[in-house]
């Protein structure tokens, strides 16, 4: 698994992070979504590594990156300090300005990242994703049918209870869809009470904090200011519940470009190879 790549840790002024870094090339960051870890990318990662530096780390709250204290207001797990993480990850590794790619939950910090620092982010890709603002003011009767976690996961305590009784049964996965090593890191987060708390965190935060960075944003009328490469999995829902996902997006930037890809959710996992094409002719793009 991450041919080519190293696996490390990096201390950062308020988090640690477990991740991988390979290749070579303008420098690519990759974040994942709920309930995966950086493995996610396994697929996808060394086929971008030969054209770009691939930076692929487990969030915090998430996998075996360190998890942030609980506080009423949910800050520490909040996407706005997700981002400083992420800013801070890449200027220690010595890049100042990079690509940022974001999948599923991953996807709201990579738009919270290039929204509060402009100057780093050199062009977006969502995967799977529209802003949290706009899914809560949107919510019906189905999505809340579809997407109910989103508000269970916001209740104190009993989340964690569910998913620990039976992790497995809870979040499903295997071997052989997601690959051996990559199912094993998974695996190990999903049983850990410190993990599951640490996701489960990131849900709290997006209800309250998160929605509230979203809306001040809109309420300033501030935009991305890099080009946008929004993807979405024709079979998922997201389509089905929001129908025009561009044209959701084009509220949020001027330059924006995007289209279904048929596969799953886990769209690193079930499609990588198209995945990576539709990221390195994005990212090369000047």
């Amino acid at each position: 698994m991450f041919d080519g790549f190293e696996l490390e840790r990096i201390k950062l002024p308020e988090a640690t992070l477990r991740f991988r870094v390979g290749g070579k090339g303008e420098p690519l960051l990759l974040l994942h979504g709920h309930p995966r870890t950086h493995a996610t990318w396994h697929r996808v990662a060394p086929i971008l590594a030969e054209q770009y530096t691939v930076v692929c780390p487990d969030l915090r709250g998430f996998g075996q990156s360190s998890k942030p204290a609980d506080t009423p207001d949910h800050a520490g797990s909040s996407k706005r300090a997700k981002a400083r993480d992420c800013v801070a990850l890449m200027r220690q590794l010595g890049f100042g300005r990079f690509g940022l790619v974001g999948h599923d939950r991953g996807s709201y910090t990579a738009f919270r990242t290039a929204m509060d620092h402009s100057d780093s982010v050199s062009r977006l890709a969502i995967l799977d994703g529209i802003p949290i603002a706009d899914a809560l003011a949107r919510c019906d009767a189905r999505f809340a049918s579809a997407w109910w976690h989103w508000f269970f996961f916001a209740q104190a305590e009993k989340p964690e209870r569910a998913i620990l009784a039976d992790p497995d049964a809870w979040y499903g996965g295997s071997p052989e869809a997601m690959g051996v090593e990559s199912y094993a890191d998974f695996h190990a987060a999903i049983h850990d009470p410190e993990t599951v708390h640490g996701m489960i965190e990131d849900y709290r935060a997006g209800l309250g904090i998160d929605r509230q960075h979203d809306e001040d944003d809109r309420a300033a009328d501030r935009k991305l200011a890099c080009p946008l490469l929004v993807l979405w999995s024709a079979r998922d829902d997201l389509k089905d519940l929001h129908g025009d996902i561009l044209g959701i997006w084009r509220e949020w930037a001027s330059d924006v470009r995007g289209h279904s890809i048929d596969c799953g959710h886990h769209m690193a996992e079930e499609a990588p190879e198209e995945l990576a094409t539709e990221l390195a002719a994005f990212f090369q793009t000047s």
